[in-house]
């Protein structure tokens, strides 16, 4: 396989796929039927990643990225972004001919994800702009696509499944500020004291809200992810000062976001 292929990170695709996965087993949905949704947020995904390191390739303190395209220019990565945009546009086409809607939601997703790219300095606003454009949009979008609406732009929302999305969420932010944190962006700039307390405050509410919608729900197949707010908060037990480049304990973290992407799968395809 070409080496070239490391650009497209691809291991990120669970960001952004396990969202409609879940979306699309809470509410029994067939996954043929929503095909096409996931195949453009896969190529989404890859737009976001060749992007942001389109961005990241001008700053020098980039190591991480500087060393994955090292030999291609930045026009040959923004080829790739264009390209599997342009893919991934066909691939949402086929369901906003039929729902519309979708294109608005859409555009919401593409603006938010460059918005993050641009201002990636911004200390606690950019994780909420990530989880709203990889985590709750792709879930409604699934949702509109499956025809789920109370209102023409609202998709119907019970609560045990509002509690779920608001947990995978909180789990999200908390995991994307440690990812952040490794690479050095926005929540490093803080001191190690400050961003040890933001991690704290954000990993208790995202604990606090899991449990209880676990406990609401009775949806215990649900209750690994709760692992993942114990252990950031194992992690950040005292100020940390040496998460910069810590590429082995950002590796977990996606590993274990892959393993999520496979145990939702087969939930979905079980009997």
């Amino acid at each position: 396989m070409s080496n070239g292929f490391r650009l497209l990170r691809i291991e990120y695709l669970f960001s952004v796929l396990v969202p409609c996965l879940l979306s699309i087993y809470l509410n029994n949905y067939e996954v043929i039927a929503h095909i096409w949704i996931l195949a453009g947020f896969a190529f989404y995904a890859i737009t976001g990643n060749t992007l942001n390191d389109v961005i990241d390739m001008k700053d020098p303190d980039e190591k991480e990225t500087l060393k994955r395209v090292q030999g291609y220019s930045r026009k040959e990565i923004l080829t790739i972004s264009l390209a599997s945009f342009l893919i991934g546009t066909v691939c949402f086409m086929n369901s906003i001919v039929i729902y519309p809607i979708l294109g608005i939601y859409l555009a919401i997703i593409v603006i938010l994800v460059i918005m993050y790219c641009l201002f990636k300095s911004l200390v606690i606003i950019n994780h909420i702009v990530l989880g709203i454009s990889h985590i709750v949009l792709p879930w409604l979008m699934i949702k509109i696509n499956a025809g789920d609406l109370a209102l023409y732009f609202f998709p119907n929302l019970s609560l045990s499944e509002l509690l779920i999305l608001l947990s995978i969420a909180s789990v999200g932010y908390t995991g994307q500020m440690l990812h952040e944190l490794i690479d050095g962006d926005s929540l490093s700039k803080l001191s190690p004291k400050a961003s040890q307390l933001v991690i704290w405050i954000a990993s208790l509410i995202s604990l606090i809200i899991t449990i209880f919608s676990l406990i609401i729900t009775q949806n215990f197949i649900f209750l690994p992810i709760i692992f993942f707010p114990f252990g950031i908060l194992y992690i950040f037990r005292k100020p940390r000062i040496d998460l910069l480049d810590r590429t082995a304990l950002k590796d977990v973290g996606i590993i274990l976001g892959n393993l999520i992407l496979v145990y939702i799968i087969v939930l979905i395809i079980a009997p």
